[in-house]
């Protein structure tokens, strides 16, 4: 059976990711920051699912996650690093802790991992990272938000050359507005200002998003790149 590292795995497009693994026949060992009772559900749901409590903004645990999965596991065929966090701080009111905060879960905690983990990691495996169109296009509302997934499609860009060796590819997934918990709740006139925005006048499904991981990892010639999945958001 294949191994499956996944962080931020319980809820959302990461839940989406553990429960397309699951399904694929991987053995799944994820991270989860917060919620208990959701981690709790989605291991009593599936087969193979390990879930284990790590905060990612704090670099011991981290740590502490990476030593369990190599307690857990000799071999692993495929990393998705989906954890992150965003703040809607205006720009001058964002705090160095919350800054800081904000690129250690979505960059320097999944540096740390692949780093760590390289030994572990098999040939012909993949690696597929979270990203986000609002690491492509400018947004003022999510300013730090944008600045972390533009530096984590940069660094799928720049592993590619660290993973050669070992024939693994290095993909991001770059979703726009999907219908995860945390965008159900906004507010109506804020979810229809960004329907009117995108082409398809409505907000992914969680399914949709995943279909573009699931496509990474079917093809095995799909190398360095950033997949975009927004419904033909235009920013206007």
């Amino acid at each position: 059976m294949k191994t499956a590292i996944v962080t931020g795995g319980s809820r959302g497009i990461g839940e989406g990711i553990v429960r397309m693994l699951a399904g694929r026949g991987y053995r799944v060992i994820a991270s989860y920051a917060h919620n208990d009772e959701a981690a709790r559900q989605l291991e009593q749901q599936l087969q193979h699912v390990r879930l284990i409590k790590a905060d990612h903004s704090d670099r011991r645990q981290t740590y502490a996650f990476i030593e369990e999965v190599k307690r857990l596991t000799e071999a692993v065929h495929c990393v998705v690093c989906n954890a992150g966090i965003t703040l809607r701080n205006a720009f001058t009111e964002t705090t160095d802790e919350q800054w800081d905060a904000m690129m250690e879960v979505a960059v320097n905690a999944h540096v740390i991992l692949l780093r760590q983990l390289y030994p572990l990691i098999q040939p012909a495996s993949r690696i597929l990272f979270t990203g986000s169109t609002m690491g492509l296009h400018p947004h003022a509302t999510v300013l730090g938000y944008g600045v972390t997934k533009g530096a984590v499609h940069a660094l799928v860009r720049n592993l590619v050359k660290e993973f050669e060796p070992l024939q693994t590819t290095v993909n991001a997934v770059a979703p726009g507005f999907v219908e995860t918990d945390w965008h159900k709740n906004k507010p109506e006139h804020i979810r229809a200002a960004i329907c009117a925005k995108t082409a398809a006048h409505r907000f992914a499904t969680v399914e949709e998003a995943i279909q573009a991981y699931a496509f990474c990892l079917d093809n095995p010639y799909v190398n360095g790149a950033v997949i975009e999945v927004n419904g033909g958001y235009d920013f206007k």
